[in-house]
C-alpha cells in the first residue's frame, strides 16, 4: 500500500430502500465527482458509513484528511428552529456522525474541506444557523434548487487574507455552481467568514484556528466544475497537499 498518498475520509449518506436496482434495504454512497477531485489531487479515499459517533476520534486514527460532501438538509432542531415546509431528506443521524467527526478532525488537527451541505453542517456544529429557504428572501441571486435539480452560476469573490483566497496562486473572483436551497444565517462561534456572492450571502467559512488546524467550509459545488476549472480544483488540491505534508497553515504571503 501507498502510505505516501494521504488517505481522505468522505462520509456517505444514506440510500431510501429501493433507490438502487435489487437493493431492497438501502445502502450509503457518495457521488462520484467528490472522489474524482479528491483522486485528481493524488489522494486514496475510503467512504464511512453514517454511525458510530462516539467512536468518531478512532474512525479518523488511520486518515489524513476529511471531506464532508452535499445532500439534504440539517435537522433544524440543532439551531433552534422547527421543521420547514421545504426542508428535505433531514437525517440526524448524519448529522450526528458528521459534527462528530468534525469536532474529532479539529482535536487531530486533519485538514477538512466541507462542501455545500458541508459548509452548513460546519456552520451549525459551532453554534450557527441555517436560512432555511433562500428563495423566500428578497434580493437574493438565484442559488438554485436541489430537488428541482437546478443549477445556478454565480460568483463569489473571496475575502483577502483567509484560507480560500490561499487556495489559488491568484486569488480572485471565482466562478461557481450552485444547486442549495439553504444558506448560512448566523455564522457560528469561531468561525470567519472567507467568501461572499454578489448579494451578500456567506458562501465561505472558515474555523479560527493555530496553525495547527485547517478547517474550510464552501457552499456551491466545487467538485462540479474541477475537472475543467484550476480554482475550484485547488480546493481539493490543496486539501491533500496538506492531509500529507501536515503544514496546515495556510495564508496567503
Amino acid at each position: 500500500m501507498d502510505r505516501a498518498r494521504p488517505l481522505v475520509a468522505v462520509p456517505g449518506y444514506r440510500l431510501e430502500p429501493g433507490r438502487v436496482t435489487r437493493w431492497p434495504d438501502g445502502g450509503y454512497g457518495v457521488p462520484a465527482p467528490y472522489l474524482d477531485a479528491l483522486r485528481r489531487a493524488g489522494a486514496r479515499t475510503a467512504i464511512l458509513a453514517p454511525g458510530e459517533v462516539a467512536e468518531a476520534d478512532q474512525l479518523l486514527d488511520p486518515f489524513d484528511g476529511l471531506l464532508l460532501v452535499g445532500g439534504g438538509d440539517v435537522d433544524p432542531a440543532r439551531y433552534g428552529a422547527k421543521l420547514g415546509a421545504h426542508d428535505y431528506a433531514v437525517d440526524p443521524d448524519r448529522d450526528a456522525f458528521e459534527i462528530a467527526l468534525l469536532q474529532a478532525a479539529e482535536r487531530a488537527g486533519i485538514p477538512t474541506l466541507c462542501i455545500c451541505r458541508g459548509a452548513q453542517v460546519m456552520n451549525v456544529a459551532y453554534g450557527g444557523s441555517l436560512q432555511q429557504h433562500l428563495p423566500d428572501v428578497d434580493g437574493l441571486l438565484q442559488h438554485g434548487v436541489p430537488l428541482d435539480d437546478t443549477t445556478a452560476m454565480h460568483d463569489v469573490e473571496p475575502v483577502e487574507g483567509t484560507r480560500l483566497a490561499a487556495t489559488s496562486e491568484t486569488p480572485s473572483v471565482l466562478r461557481c455552481s450552485s444547486h442549495h436551497h439553504q444558506g448560512i444565517a448566523v455564522v457560528g462561534e469561531g468561525l470567519t467568514v472567507a467568501g461572499r456572492s454578489g448579494d451578500g450571502l456567506v458562501e465561505a467559512i472558515e474555523r479560527d484556528a493555530t496553525d495547527d488546524g485547517w478547517m474550510l467550509g464552501v457552499q456551491w459545488h466545487p467538485e462540479e466544475t474541477a475537472a475543467t476549472d484550476p480554482k475550484q480544483q485547488a480546493l481539493f488540491d490543496t486539501l491533500v497537499r496538506l492531509a500529507g505534508d501536515g503544514a496546515v497553515s495556510v495564508r496567503p504571503a
